[in-house]
């Protein structure tokens, strides 16, 4: 893994900047996204950021939860120059051992093109999705 990586979730920490331009320029599920909409969003989640020695950060998560029932991550990425140096599995188990979040009932995400990344981390198909319902305001 890169030398001297750390992982942090005080969101004063939290490059805004950083995180705005990678969703809203490069994430296909948060193509256009304002800058009031990632600072929201947030303001009202439990965020996790990768930072290198130097307090660069290098990625990002968020988790909207209760902290009892269940957690569902979003918004994750690793910036390109830090990809395959095993940043994203640093992330994944931070928040997934993460005091507050150990012991929710279960993570929940979606993904178009990572199951393989996230299938190591136990993330597998949801069980009985006749049961899961769905309202878009979109």
């Amino acid at each position: 893994m890169g030398t001297g990586i750390y992982i942090s979730t005080d969101i004063e920490k939290m490059d805004i900047d950083f995180i705005h331009n990678y969703l809203s320029n490069s994430a296909y599920w948060a193509k256009g996204r304002s800058i009031a909409l990632v600072r929201k969003s947030i303001e009202n989640s439990l965020c996790f950021g990768a930072f290198t020695a130097e307090n660069e950060q290098v990625a990002f998560a968020r988790v909207a939860t209760d902290y009892v029932i269940f957690a569902w991550i979003m918004d994750v990425f690793v910036a390109p120059d830090f990809q395959g140096k095993q940043i994203g599995e640093l992330l994944l188990n931070t928040i997934t051992t993460h005091p507050d979040l150990k012991k929710v009932n279960g993570f929940g995400l979606r993904t178009y093109d990572a199951h393989k990344f996230y299938g190591k981390f136990g993330f597998k198909e949801i069980p009985e999705p006749k049961t899961w319902m769905y309202k878009s305001n979109i």
